[in-house]
Parts: C-alpha cells; structure tokens; sequence
C-alpha cells in the first residue's frame, strides 16, 4: 500500500514540474527579435507601383498573428461541431481556410478604422474586438450573443463594425451610404475575397472575366495572395496609404480558399474534389505558412506554437460551454434594439395576431 501511495504522489509531483520545466526551456532559447521575408508580387490595375516585395515580420507581431489566426480556425471548427449538435440553427457560413484575410486586413488598418462586410464574417467579427464567448454565443442564440441572439451568424457588431450582411452586394450601398453621411471624407477600401467559387459554382465557369481587381473600371485595384498573412497585411497598409493621402478609393482582391462549403447545408464536395481541398492544405494552409516562417527564422519554436494552441484550444472550450448553456433571450425582448433611442412601439412578430411591444 505505502510503495502504491509512493508512486502515486511520484506521478503527481512530476506531472506538477513537467509544465514550468517546459517553460524554461522555451523562455532560454535564443529568438530573434524581427525577421525579414520576400512575399509575392501584387497585380496592379490603374497603379504606377503598389505593395513592397517584402515584410519585415517582429516576434511579438508573428505570435499575436498566430494566435489570432488559430483562435478563428477553432472557433470555426467548433462552430461546425456545435450546428451538427443542433446547438446552431438556420445558416452558418464558416471562414475556416481564409484566417490570412481578416487578420492581415486588421493587421494592416487602425483600430478607429470603420469595417463594413457581407456574411461569413465571423473571423472579421473577432479581429474587430468580439470575444470569442460572444461570437460563439450569438451562433447559438443567446442572451450573451454580441448582438443579444437575435443576428445569428451573418448579423453581428463590434465598434467601428457594422455587422455582416445576408444580402450579397449589400455591404456596397451601407458603406456608400455611411461615407455620404460623412461628406465623402472618409477613405475607402473595397475588398473582395476571391475563394474560387460562389456557392457551388467555380468562378470559372460563372464569370467572363476573373480578374476581379479591374471590375471597378476607373478605380484602380489590385490582386493580393490572401493565403499570406504577410502579403495582405502591406497591402491593405498600402490600400490605406493610398486612401488616406486624399487619392480616392481602391479595389483589393484577396485570392483565398474556403475549406468547408459555402454553408453548413453544402458539404463543398460535390463541385470540388477531397484532392483539391487536400491540395490547399498541405501547401497553401496560412497558418501552416506563417508557423513555417517563424520556427525556421528563429522566431519563435515549435513548443512555443503547441503552447499556444493548447491555450486556444481551452479558450474555444470553455466559449463552447458558455455558448450552450447560457439562456436564450425571454420572449418579451424580442423586439427590443430595433431602434437605439424612441419611445415604446408596437412590434408584430410572424404570428400577426400576437403583437411585441419593443422599449430603448
């Protein structure tokens, strides 16, 4: 009994120092502090130059980056998970594959920029400032949601975000309509994200023409790698530059791959075969690139990483438990915020005969 108890308390102190000594040997090794890296060339339209051909990526930039981009492909994987489960109802876009998007473009502005987008932008909603609890919340439809559980997956807010939008196109006349409000003094970058395929159609077969960075005709634009966290980051610094100094608008193109299918209903194989998506995985991944480039830099080290995701992974855990256990808003506020500031009024719901009042 006392050699079993022995053992026991033997286990138990060694799984106790595992963890710090571990730590110790990833604090003592020797990081660089910044590292430079050659990034593809941008395709220019109506433009004398455009982004440089290279980034200079520091270590504290490419672990923040990595972390991001990790905690918004599990927070879609796990938004997967929870729609199988019947915890998410109704449609659910998922941007998993496409991380190198919305963290280079909020990587690239300034917090006090203002981000108007269409659907799928549940990656957006996070680089923007949303917990991940509030995201995954507001999936499920509860009261904890970012937008109280009434938006679901395509209507979500933050500061200087005004949601996504289920309509295709209609982020174009918010943002229009936001910029005519503020006399045309704002600079403006229209991103388009180019993952190959609107809904189950390639974009081949759909368009005449796929050079999609030219379609504002007298706007210049240009065609950005948006597999690379790197490449979107010093482009959209330019595109902001480029506003910003009073030239006018720009068109950016960001070519990207989706791995799940347009939503949750399309399984996203029955137009493209296991090889292809297989094929972007294993040597387009962005997140797979950057971690490349940050151990054989010295940036930062494999155990690093695992760390890293060990964190992540608890971090989407415990917003999934929150998100399936918090309640659902009462019936009664159902048509509250339907209006920031007016007096109470009557709402009708889908049964015409029962009718909400809504109070501010």
């Amino acid at each position: 009994m006392r050699e079993m108890l022995a053992a026991f308390v033997s286990r138990v102190l060694w799984g106790v120092a595992k963890k710090p000594a571990r730590r110790v040997l990833v604090a003592s090794c020797n990081y660089s502090n910044d590292a430079m890296f050659e990034i593809k060339k941008c395709d220019l339209y109506l433009l004398d130059e455009g982004p440089p051909l290279t980034a200079v990526l520091t270590r504290e930039d490419g672990l923040r980056y990595y972390k991001m981009m990790q905690v918004v492909r599990r927070m879609e994987l796990k938004a997967d998970q929870l729609y199988k489960q019947k915890f998410i109802r109704g449609f659910c876009h998922l941007c998993d594959g496409q991380e190198a998007c919305c963290v280079g473009l909020e990587a690239g502005i300034n917090p006090s920029d203002h981000v108007i987008t269409s659907y799928r932008a549940h990656g957006v909603c996070y680089t923007r400032g949303l917990p991940v609890r509030s995201i995954l919340a507001e999936l499920t439809g509860r009261r904890g949601g970012c937008a109280k559980g009434k938006g679901g997956s395509m209507h979500m807010y933050a500061k200087n975000f005004y949601g996504g939008n289920g309509i295709v196109g209609a982020q174009g006349q918010i943002a229009e309509a936001y910029n005519m409000a503020a006399l045309w003094k704002l600079p403006c970058i229209f991103i388009c994200e180019n993952n190959l395929y609107g809904m189950g159609t390639s974009v081949e077969r759909a368009a005449a023409s796929t050079d999609y960075y030219k379609r504002g005709h007298f706007i210049p634009g240009l065609r950005v790698d948006g597999m690379d966290i790197l490449c979107v980051r010093e482009a959209t610094r330019f595109a902001a530059n480029y506003c910003r100094s009073g030239k006018g608008p720009i068109l950016m193109e960001l070519q990207t791959y989706r791995y799940h299918g347009h939503s949750m209903s399309d399984p996203g194989i029955s137009y493209r075969s296991r090889e292809e998506i297989h094929k972007v995985r294993s040597k387009s991944d962005p997140i797979m690139l950057l971690q490349d480039r940050m151990v054989n830099s010295k940036l930062a080290s494999v155990e690093e990483l695992k760390e890293i995701d060990s964190e992540v992974r608890k971090e989407i855990e415990d917003a999934a438990q929150f998100a399936t256990t918090d309640p659902e808003p009462p019936v009664e506020e159902l048509g509250h915020h339907l209006y920031s500031s007016n007096p109470p009024f009557e709402v009708r719901g889908a049964n015409q005969w029962i009718k909400f009042k809504s109070v501010s």
